[in-house]
């Protein structure tokens, strides 16, 4: 759940990086999307909308590959949709973020009775990672780029987020190097190359985390709640005790909301165990 909120942010604020990358076009009068489609609403990750030749570049960022409904129905129903809606070119790309075995990430079509529907996928790990290196927002996709020396890659990863100068944006980049990096990396060694500082210049991780946060507890998944929370008190705190983080595990879907926003105020795993024997 954060994986696909730091990909629909890196999405949103920088698009016309996303449609040079996938599209080969350098284009200067991009307009981002509204994600929701109507009918019976659903929502994508990412709709940009490139004026000047009336196309559309559609992402769908998936860390695994199963979904429900099938990711190929859904993303004829996504098409459908917008084609619906606008009546323009409409280019669809999967972008699959953790490295896996499975056949699903080879699927790039729906086929049914007199019905046959093609998007285009990249599997991260399979990907040139010079291409991401080359362009500074999509420095933290390059962690999960193709590499013989993945610490090596995360390494330079990090080196060129340290060199930008403007701090909300080496902050923001910093904090999602933080998160999609967790896919791929341990989680110690992340923290022990991005600087603590770095991420504390960004003014976007909390909220992007805190909307994971509050779309899990939406759809009622307890175990997708835990997970963001962790990560953020985390961040927040460093490594949580195995104790502490076993009473977190049995919080109810409440009392995770509770303590996802009482988090921000922690200062020491003190104030954490304190929270958990009084919340």
């Amino acid at each position: 759940m954060a994986y696909d909120n730091i990909c629909k942010y890196l999405a949103e604020e920088y698009p016309s990086e996303f449609f040079y990358w996938l599209l080969g076009e350098e284009p200067r009068d991009i307009q981002v999307l509204k994600t929701e489609l109507s009918a019976e609403p659903i929502q994508a990750d990412a709709l940009s909308l490139l004026q000047s030749t009336n196309q559309i570049l559609h992402l769908e960022f998936q860390t695994l590959p199963q979904s429900e409904p099938p990711l190929a129905f859904r993303m004829l129903d996504y098409w459908v949709r917008l084609q619906r809606k606008y009546r323009c070119r409409i280019e669809q790309v999967v972008i699959f973020l953790k490295s896996t075995t499975s056949d699903l990430v080879f699927t790039n079509e729906f086929r049914d009775t007199n019905t046959w529907h093609r998007y285009r996928v990249i599997r991260l790990w399979e990907q040139d990672p010079q291409p991401l290196l080359a362009n500074r927002a999509l420095l933290p996709l390059a962690t999960l780029a193709r590499s013989n020396s993945p610490n090596r890659l995360l390494e330079q990863v990090v080196a060129q987020v340290d060199r930008i100068e403007e701090k909300p944006l080496r902050g923001n980049l910093a904090a999602c190097v933080d998160v999609l990096a967790g896919l791929r990396f341990d989680q110690d060694l992340v923290r022990r190359l991005l600087r603590e500082e770095v991420m504390e210049e960004s003014v976007t991780y909390q909220d992007i985390i805190q909307k994971g946060v509050e779309k899990g507890l939406q759809r009622g998944k307890q175990e997708e709640a835990v997970l963001i929370v962790m990560r953020l008190l985390t961040l927040k705190l460093g490594l949580i005790d195995p104790v502490l983080q076993q009473q977190i595990e049995g919080l109810s879907i409440t009392q995770l909301e509770e303590l996802s926003e009482a988090l921000l105020n922690f200062e020491t795993a003190t104030d954490l165990a304190v929270w958990l024997e009084h919340g």
